[in-house]
């Protein structure tokens, strides 16, 4: 037991070596690792504001602390730190601050950047023996990245500055604190001694950045994404950004899959490039195909050569014949990372890779096999290597004659005709009509409606009655009415004052009467970096999930997210939104920072092993966003227009692996449509593919207020979660009063007019209440309390235990909170989950006084409202007299608020707290949601 307790030194440990881990050494000339004693003088502004993540939801973690590049430098002591260099930009710091932005989304990608003054740089390199030079983007939600300078580009102020301080210092080393790959054509003219991609590593980032410039760690990460000469060499970028539609011409050849195939001479790094302090030899014995088993053996070899010690990465890519069907050059198929290994040592590792990671789907039937996955007949040669293109030949099997691995039926086919992107053999790109929708998903949904058992009333039975076998969950269903049904769809949100403070959502038992069936009410919280939690509780930040991808080590991200699942438990939550999956299609996406890499196998195999470490304290990832989530621009309506093949190898490929071997519980589908239908509402996606093929049997929640519709170029609508619902979506996120159906949804007028039944609630109804049986908010709800739980219980602070406790109050227009509650002694606090039923500005008046005591103490008090401080009011021991002190607690979009008091220091009488609405924004509020 003792190796599960909460310990926040191990957690950090855990992610510092991820941070390093993930770290990807491009250009060294010997300059790294440091010699100690090395004389460094840093230069970019980001040594001040280093990105320790995106912002938006992937980001936005309460921390302790989070340890930057150069106070993990300062801190260690080995190297002297220019310190004229650093007053130079603490002084400019003074007319130039941090700039965050006005708001949610708009924080500049990255600031202003100091011009050098040559001076300063000539007197550094005279006294400085290396030059360290860090430039920082930050990523996010809700704005995509831009091919403009501070963006994609870099600024000519940075421009001049790599140029000018690399050409005066004899050793120069650049870090890219960012959280996705930008531009590198500067690599050339400027020519940095070191170069490495440190991406934004969470809270112990400076450190793990520490660990590689030392040496104490040898870098092993290797890019996850193919960094090419320019932009315009993506061939996703001639239709990325258009508010409108998608256009996914390139089709399956996304990232090296492109550039191997086609354009080998656009690239500046390869996928799964990635240097290190050593040499490595990698062998393979021949593969060896087991026709019955349907996988290819491979025992591979892998020998440290070099000085140092280190992690290798072997890949293994296949090359398929081109057959009919036209396929990429090569497909990454497995891959390992070795322990560290010594020089002189060496690894082993055997391999067995299933047929279905060699197969390509024929969405045509040109094989002879429409909508399957086949092997055509032909050679297929493997490859090993530490990069695409370095991969050399280890031997290939033959297939006789084209197998049909799995028989499918049209699904999510597009309805917009298109010419994509096929490999005809002649070297360069051919284009093809996009095979087209013939069997619409509303005609397949309406002939495969559900059934299920009529409506009974309540017979008494409980969920624990379903999970002790003695009743069948249809049953236990069958108790609930239509209204409570109804109820289960919808998650409350955000802020929830049924579960823990400051998470994105509940859902479960969201009214009385379904509590009283014994269904418990389950929370989940932003990630997938770490807990996201608005009220101001702290959590631990990881890694980016590309820097994560990028350390290439599934053992690591197990191990991680264990200490992930614990922070989860010890914070009383269900699941994490995330990890985040989507495909790395362009390098503009805002989110890329989130997402794993340009290939699905890599994406998933990730993925699947984060799964299995949350799962090791039966907390789960909510995997997302599903699927072909590659723009943020216009987010809710751009139509993404793919083709059936490009989604079963490319944007649903990492999913699948995710679901099958990482044994996914819960999954989000997107804002936006695919081919036409919203992906909440796409029976295609998430009943056929999702639950009968890959058979998932957990939940399905919406990303919070998204739309749905009803069949292909039908308009979207926010409110109409039927169509969600007999698509089996079975959570619409998020409302702020789901029984009393705040967001007028069109569940009952649907239940009336015949467009929904009974049966499509109760199907979704199962679905959530088997996921609840796994959840710890079950075992919570019965009562059972396991060790961990009370080591981790044991483990909170006095004011987080104060915020796990906040007592429910509903105000509608105004209302009195019981001061009895609240706890006004020295040190404490007391939190009070606010349910707003009419959102506006509000006022709260305190009437209060002191008790006497020394005449001139200090006695001072704070209100905060979630992470944020109203006022602090100081009070002195001669004020016995009753006083009211009002403050302003201005409008939130959010129905559900928290208020914390906390007393500095006792001597307080707190005799009335009234909460008073003081200026109704609900209409105006509701506008704003409409036309959102």
């Amino acid at each position: 037991m003792s190796e599960h307790i909460w310990s926040k030194e191990r957690f950090a440990a855990m992610a510092r070596r991820a941070a390093a881990e993930g770290a990807v050494l491009l250009e060294n000339d010997g300059t790294l690792p440091l010699r100690e004693g090395t004389r460094l003088a840093v230069f970019g502004r980001s040594q001040f504001n280093y990105y320790k993540s995106g912002t938006g939801s992937g980001g936005a973690v309460n921390v302790d602390y989070a340890t930057g590049i150069y106070e993990a430098l300062e801190a260690d002591g080995r190297y002297p730190l220019d310190k004229t260099v650093r007053t130079a930009y603490e002084s400019w710091l003074v007319e130039h601050p941090f700039d965050p932005g006005h708001g949610w989304g708009t924080e500049p990608w990255s600031q202003e950047e100091m011009p050098i003054d040559a001076a300063l740089i000539t007197e550094a390199a005279s006294v400085s023996d290396t030059a360290l030079i860090i430039i920082g983007r930050t990523a996010g939600e809700d704005q995509d990245n831009h091919a403009e300078p501070g963006s994609y580009l870099l600024t000519d102020t940075e421009l001049h500055m790599l140029r000018d301080v690399c050409a005066a210092f004899t050793h120069s080393v650049v870090l890219l604190n960012t959280g996705n790959i930008i531009d590198m054509g500067w690599v050339s003219s400027v020519k940095p001694s070191a170069l490495a991609y440190v991406w934004q590593g969470g809270q112990e980032g400076g450190n793990g950045v520490l660990d590689i410039l030392t040496g104490a760690v040898s870098p092993s990460g290797h890019l996850s994404d193919t960094i090419a000469r320019s932009l315009d060499d993506y061939p996703s970028t001639a239709h990325f950004g258009d508010p409108e539609q998608n256009l996914y011409v390139e089709d399956i050849y996304v990232g090296y899959r492109y550039f191997e195939t086609f354009a080998a001479d656009k690239v500046l790094y390869p996928f799964g490039y990635g240097l290190s302090y050593t040499h490595f030899a990698l062998t393979a014995e021949a593969p060896v195909a087991n026709n019955d088993a349907r996988t290819v053996s491979l025992s591979l070899s892998v020998s440290n050569t070099g000085k140092s010690t280190g992690s290798a990465v072997a890949q293994v890519y296949v090359q398929a014949p081109n057959g009919r069907l036209g396929k990429a050059l090569r497909v990454l198929v497995a891959f390992c990372k070795t322990e560290e290994l010594s020089p002189g040592g060496h690894e082993q590792a055997k391999i067995e890779i299933p047929f279905m990671n060699l197969a390509s789907y024929d969405d045509s039937g040109a094989s002879g096999y429409a909508h399957a996955y086949v092997l055509e007949a032909g050679t297929y040669t493997f490859f090993l290597g530490e990069n695409v293109r370095d991969a050399v030949s280890i031997g290939s099997i033959q297939i006789s004659e084209t197998l049909c691995l799995e028989q499918h039926e049209e699904a999510m086919a597009p309805v917009t005709a298109f010419d994509r992107m096929v490999n005809d053999g002649s070297g360069t790109p051919a284009y093809a009509p996009v095979p087209l929708c013939s069997s619409p998903q509303e005609v397949k949904e309406a002939n495969r409606r559900p059934t299920a058992p009529a409506y009974t009333g309540d017979k008494g039975y409980k969920l624990s009655d379903v999970e002790a076998g003695k009743v069948s969950m249809a049953d236990f269903i069958a108790q609930i009415s239509d209204e409570d049904l109804c109820t289960m769809m919808r998650g409350e949100g955000m802020n929830s004052t049924r579960v823990t403070p400051g998470i994105a959502g509940a859902y479960g038992g969201l009214s009385d009467s379904l509590v009283a069936l014994g269904i418990p009410v389950a929370g989940c919280s932003d990630g997938p970096s770490g807990i996201r939690m608005d009220c101001g509780t702290h959590a631990f930040l990881l890694p980016n999930g590309t820097c994560l991808a990028c350390t290439w080590n599934t053992r690591l991200m197990t191990e991680l997210f264990t200490w992930e699942a614990l922070d989860l438990r010890r914070n009383r939550i269900d699941a994490l939104l995330g990890p985040g999956m989507n495909i790395h299609r362009n390098p503009l996406n805002g989110r890329n920072f989130e997402y794993f890499s340009e290939d699905p196998y890599l994406t998933g195999c990730i993925a699947a092993a984060q799964l299995t470490g949350l799962h090791r304290h039966d907390v789960t990832g909510v995997i997302k966003h599903f699927a072909a989530n590659s723009q943020e621009l216009n987010r809710h309506r751009v139509n993404n227009v793919v083709s059936e093949r490009a989604m079963r190898e490319i944007y649903l490929k990492g999913y699948e692996i995710a679901v099958r071997y990482g044994h996914a519980r819960a999954v989000m589908s997107t804002y936006g449509p695919v081919n036409g239908v919203w992906t909440s509402s796409n029976y295609d996606l998430l009943t056929l593919i999702l639950r009968e093929e890959w058979g998932f049997e957990g939940i399905v929640m919406t990303d919070w207020w998204a739309m749905g519709n009803d069949r292909a170029g039908a308009p979207g609508d926010y409110k109409n979660v039927a169509a969600q619902v007999r698509a089996q979506n079975d959570l619409n996120m998020v409302n702020a009063d789901p029984e009393h159906n705040s967001n007028s949804d069109n569940l009952p007028d649907a239940l009336a007019d015949g467009r929904l039944t009974r049966a499509h609630l109760a199907r979704c109804a199962e679905n959530i209440c088997r996921y609840l049986l796994t959840t710890p908010a079950y075992q919570h709800f019965m009562g059972k309390e396991s060790d961990i739980d009370r080591e981790l219980k044991e483990s909170m602070t006095p004011e987080e235990a104060s915020m796990q406790s906040a007592i429910p109050v509903t105000v509608d227009g105004e209302v009195e909170l019981d001061v009895s509650l609240i706890n006004t002694s020295k040190g404490a606090s007391t939190v009070f989950g606010i349910y707003s039923t009419r959102r506006g500005d509000y006022r709260l008046e305190l009437t209060l006084h002191a008790t006497g005591g020394n005449p001139l103490a200090q006695i001072p008090f704070s209100v905060f409202r979630d992470i944020g401080i109203l006022r602090t009011i100081t009070m002195t021991g001669d004020m016995l007299t009753s006083r009211t002190e009002a403050i302003d607690v201005p409008a939130n979009y959010l129905h559900h608020n928290y208020l914390r008091f906390y007393f500095a220091q006792s001597g307080i009488v707190l005799e009335r707290a009234r909460l008073v609405l003081v200026k109704d924004m609900e209409a105006e509020f509701q506008k704003n949601m409409d036309e959102r």
